[in-house]
């Protein structure tokens, strides 16, 4: 049997196979044991042995079988489907990869902010209907964008903003830690947000105190001018909220990575209305996901070595 240095469960990630994977780490770390189980008897066989494990879950039977493993990491930025108190009874550390989706998921929030400040959709529509007719537009120059979560995601959107000229307001757990917007806020002080945004962007994880953190209150607050740009979790926005809010015109436009229900189902309301843009949870699609991530288990790999603390880190 062998005794790989890290194992890469037989995962795909976004439509890519582990092999990708297990060629951007060999690049990277040329004197490891990289090995890919590719059948469920490879994997318990493999997984005995192996010092990193990497893949986007590992099951209790796979983690009662991994005796010699000293780091799981997830291939996931999130990490709540994991089982958590299993790694942290058997003292394993477990990281995640935060980071990877920053320059592809900040790329789909300005071409979604572009998008609605110059009414593409609208322009879709009247090229669909060969209509020549000119239609208003805005700019994105000098309106004020809120983001909510100021991760790795929430601050490489901030970033592409800069050379927009835009005004920009942070929503973070702990304002105290600041970050690179014009203003740093809490949760509690979103509305003094809101009600001062021209496009909103939800960008934070799925937790107990951000579940329908946009509900009816706080469309209420926002201008009837505002957009909202969702690439975080459904959960997030109170789908019913948003669905009573374009009816009733409390903002003028969604772009929607995500939703609540997920899969929307056929027959929703939100399909049908003009103004809202939907895409099926791809914002973090990229060919380059396997390079980025290559790079952080690469990193880790060499920080067990030498006994560093782990990057990313969330176990």
């Amino acid at each position: 049997m062998t005794e790989p240095d890290i194992l890469l469960l037989r995962q795909k990630v976004h439509g890519l196979p582990a092999s990708e994977h297990a060629a951007a780490l060999r690049d990277r770390l040329p004197d490891a044991d990289i090995a890919v189980a590719e059948t469920p008897d490879e994997e318990r066989e493999l997984v005995e042995k192996a010092r990193i494990i990497s893949g986007f879950n590992m099951d209790e039977a796979l983690i009662e079988r991994a005796d010699e493993m000293e780091l799981f990491a997830c291939c996931f930025a999130g990490y709540g489907h994991l089982p958590l108190d299993s790694f942290e009874e058997r003292g394993v550390p477990v990281t995640n990869a935060s980071g990877v989706h920053g320059p592809n998921i900040a790329e789909y929030v300005i071409g979604a902010l572009v998008s609605m400040a110059r009414n593409f959709n609208q322009a879709h529509r009247q090229q669909d209907e060969r209509v020549w007719k000119t239609f208003g537009s805005r700019e994105l120059k000098g309106s004020t964008v809120t983001v909510v979560g100021l991760g790795a995601i929430g601050q490489a959107v901030v970033e592409r903003l800069e050379p927009f000229g835009v005004e920009t307001i942070g929503v973070r757990y702990t304002p105290e830690k600041g970050g690179s917007t014009d203003e740093v806020l809490g949760f509690d002080e979103i509305h003094d947000a809101l009600a001062r945004t021209d496009a909103l962007v939800l960008a934070c994880p799925l937790t107990d105190e951000t579940e329908k953190l946009v509900d009816y209150d706080a469309f209420r607050t926002m201008q009837p001018h505002a957009h909202l740009v969702n690439i975080a979790r459904g959960g997030i926005v109170d789908t019913d909220a948003l669905v009573n809010a374009l009816r009733s015109h409390h903002i003028e436009a969604a772009f929607l990575d995500v939703t609540d229900p997920e899969p929307l189902p056929r027959d929703h309301p939100l399909w049908g209305f003009n103004n809202v843009q939907i895409t099926p949870h791809n914002a973090g699609h990229t060919p380059k996901y396997f390079e980025r991530l290559a790079d952080i288990t690469a990193e880790n790999y060499r920080r067990l070595e030498r006994g560093e603390e782990l990057k990313n880190r969330v176990l």
